[in-house]
């Protein structure tokens, strides 16, 4: 509460009492002046109907001391008429505090001496409604990242668990094939183990957003790399990913976190598509903007749903178990790394195929926008 308006408001109760007091005093003064003028007769005439001749001569005798206890009486009972208005303004601000603490919009409505702390309680209430949003945002955010990363956990160590197995199914494979699996095995793990402590960072610490680590990235190369990556997902169904990418063209932003993003939108690709069929991989540059299109042949996603695709746990397939058809969580992350980027995913879909495009800003782009802001 504020000091100042305590001070005050003592000040204009002082004030009120002393003002109280003199005009009680001054109108005390004038009845008794009253009675030794004109109406002296009268006003004693009255006394002796009301109290009988001996109570009036009395008074009149000790007219004196009884002015001064008047004088005193009057005073007092004016003091506590006033004490007894600021207790009941003060009862009435007490008994709406409970409003502060309803969450709703109701507000605290008092006196018009106390305006100044109505304003300061009801901006108190808002506030800290406000925190409380913001902390409840803040933990529903670090809940969204744990369940991102358990989510993304999957895609890793469904590469190590495919390849595992085309070892393990062909003990006489080349050496070069042999040692080429091996290796995507183990950047897979590698992956896992990054994933794994990224996890933990985001449960020991209280993080609503990862940062992210730009760089420059050969486009061609991340994109060839994740498809030798998803080879064993791709053969499952006859699928075969085709690649349309210039070797020049290179993208500024977090290579983790873009890898994320395509490996999801890929995942999402072959889970769609129909079987023996091309997903077909470009990217296109202009000034402002990098186009990287995923297209796929398969069931037309209805326009309906296309609205709701980027949504969380959205599945187009309800009918799909969440062990084979995921939680619904792949295109959410994506779209939330490439907002993050300052980028946007964008999807069609019709009889010819679904198209999903990743467009990203260019590297000179992201620098002005920096600067600007």
């Amino acid at each position: 509460m504020n000091k100042n308006f305590i001070k005050n408001y003592k000040r204009k109760l002082m004030a009120t009492h002393l003002l109280v007091s003199i005009v009680l005093f001054i109108i005390t003064i004038v009845l008794y002046l009253m009675t030794l003028t004109v109406l002296n007769g009268f006003i004693v005439d009255i006394i002796e109907i009301i109290l009988g001749y001996t109570v009036a001569r009395i008074i009149m005798t000790n007219r004196n001391i009884i002015f001064w206890l008047g004088v005193v009486f009057i005073l007092l009972v004016g003091w506590i008429v006033v004490e007894w208005r600021a207790v009941g303004k003060l009862a009435n601000v007490i008994s709406q505090m409970d409003v502060v603490f309803k969450k709703d919009n109701s507000k605290l409505s008092l006196n018009n001496e106390f305006k100044e702390i109505e304003n300061e309680l009801n901006s108190l209430k808002f506030e800290n409604m406000r925190n409380e949003q913001l902390a409840q945002m803040e933990a529903q955010r670090k809940t969204d990242l744990i369940t991102y990363l358990a989510h993304d956990i999957k895609t890793p160590l469904a590469s190590v668990i495919g390849y595992l197995s085309l070892l393990d199914e062909a003990p006489d494979m080349p050496l070069d094939q042999k040692a080429k699996y091996t290796k995507i095995t183990l950047n897979k793990a590698y992956r896992l183990e990054d994933l794994i402590n990224e996890f933990f960072d985001i449960t020991r610490f209280n993080l609503s957003v990862i940062p992210l680590e730009k760089e420059d990235i050969n486009l061609s190369f991340m994109l060839a790399q994740m498809i030798d990556e998803f080879y064993p997902m791709l053969s499952l169904g006859g699928r075969k990913a085709v690649l349309n990418v210039d070797k020049d063209i290179s993208v500024y932003g977090d290579g983790d976190k873009l890898a994320r993003v395509f490996n999801n939108i890929l995942k999402n690709a072959i889970a769609y598509s129909y079987e023996n069929s091309e997903i077909e991989i470009s990217a296109h540059a202009n000034k402002e903007n990098i186009s990287i299109q995923f297209l796929n042949r398969g069931k037309i996603i209805p326009s309906h749903k296309l609205e709701t695709i980027f949504d969380k746990f959205f599945r187009l397939d309800r009918a799909r178990s969440s062990s084979t058809g995921g939680a619904g969580l792949g295109l959410a992350i994506a779209k939330g790394i490439m907002v993050q980027h300052g980028g946007d995913i964008q999807v069609t879909s019709n009889e010819t195929a679904t198209v999903f495009t990743v467009i990203l800003p260019q590297k000179e782009q992201v620098k002005t926008k920096t600067k600007v802001s």
